[in-house]
């Protein structure tokens, strides 16, 4: 079992893990929401490393933190960005609706390895304490929805739309490819008329088009972010151009065109662009399952089947 160390909150005293990071916050957490094997999307952890060095900077600048605390943050927050301390967000994706849970576990992690660099007690929060300082200006019910768009829009650019860009331009190589194969079209399986097979696969090359153009209009919402809202909407105990300062910098970071939310009170209430874009990509899903089945139909065989498309061969088949 690994050594302990005691650390203190509102609550009283918990053991936490020596060579773990995180704090109190996050120890109870892992004993009172230990549910299920699913940890919180690294995505989402990294997209919280975006906002607190965001944060951090915004904080110095507006004359709230000093330089000192600022550079340790920062500093910090890029190792979480860089995929550095990765082992050190343990916590499930069934917490507390807010949040609240994983903003305090980047928070103490943040804090904690600051304080190790400053040569300070871990654990100790100073010179770096994780609510007061790693979470000057925010809320976990600003932070988290801003860490979701954050995590979505990037995962859509950088994976998602590339993936789609290369699906279609492979199958517009097809279309090409098969225009003078001509086959039998058909409804409901039964024969109907000709068909050429590049025409039916201009359909599937048509219909990713259009998902990518459906996702590319429904990420727009993803690009709102919540923070600067604080707990509840009004921007409390945060500076009045504490928000638009924040969201410059993230859109700087990301190289993304992310906005000051027109409506926190909405942001902060419901996640309807989330939803959206979940529409979206239900829709895509079902296109790709659309074309998945097609082809499997058209290489069914081969000698009982449609047997009209040679597929690479990938397994055995039956274990019979």
């Amino acid at each position: 079992m690994a050594e302990s160390r005691i650390e203190k909150d509102s609550l009283g005293e918990i053991a936490v893990p020596k060579n773990k990071y995180y704090g109190s916050s996050t120890s109870r957490s892992l004993k009172y929401f230990s549910v299920g094997e699913h940890i919180m999307p690294i995505e989402v952890i990294r997209a919280y490393g975006i906002i607190k060095k965001a944060t951090a900077e915004a904080n110095y600048e507006l004359k709230k933190l000093s330089k000192e605390k600022k550079d340790l943050i920062v500093k910090v927050a890029d190792e979480v960005i860089n995929g550095i301390l990765d082992d050190h967000f343990p916590l499930s994706i069934w917490q507390t609706g807010s949040g609240t849970q994983t903003n305090m576990n980047v928070n103490e992690v943040i804090a904690n390895r600051a304080i190790e660099l400053a040569n300070g007690v871990i654990g100790s929060k100073s010179p770096i304490h994780p609510n007061d300082d790693v979470n000057m200006s925010q809320s976990s019910n600003d932070t988290f929805p801003t860490a979701m768009h954050i995590s979505a829009a990037e995962t859509v650019h950088k994976k998602l739309l590339p993936s789609l860009h290369s699906m279609h331009a492979e199958l517009c190589k097809k279309v090409k490819e098969f225009e003078h194969i001509i086959k039998v079209g058909r409804t409901h399986l039964m024969d109907a008329v000709p068909i050429s097979l590049g025409q039916e696969f201009s359909g599937y090359a048509s219909q990713i088009e259009d998902d990518i153009k459906r996702i590319e209009f429904a990420v727009d919402g993803l690009y709102e972010l919540a923070i600067g809202g604080t707990a509840v909407g009004t921007g409390i105990n945060a500076h009045p151009k504490f928000s638009e300062l924040v969201v410059k910098k993230i859109a700087t970071y990301t190289k993304l065109p992310f906005r000051k939310a027109k409506n926190f009170f909405a942001q902060l209430a419901a996640h309807d662009a989330l939803v959206f874009m979940s529409g979206a990509l239900k829709t895509c899903a079902t296109s790709l399952m659309k074309i998945a089945n097609d082809i499997r139909w058209m290489g069914s065989g081969p000698r009982c089947g449609l047997n009209e498309l040679i597929l690479p061969v990938n397994e055995p088949g039956s274990s019979i």
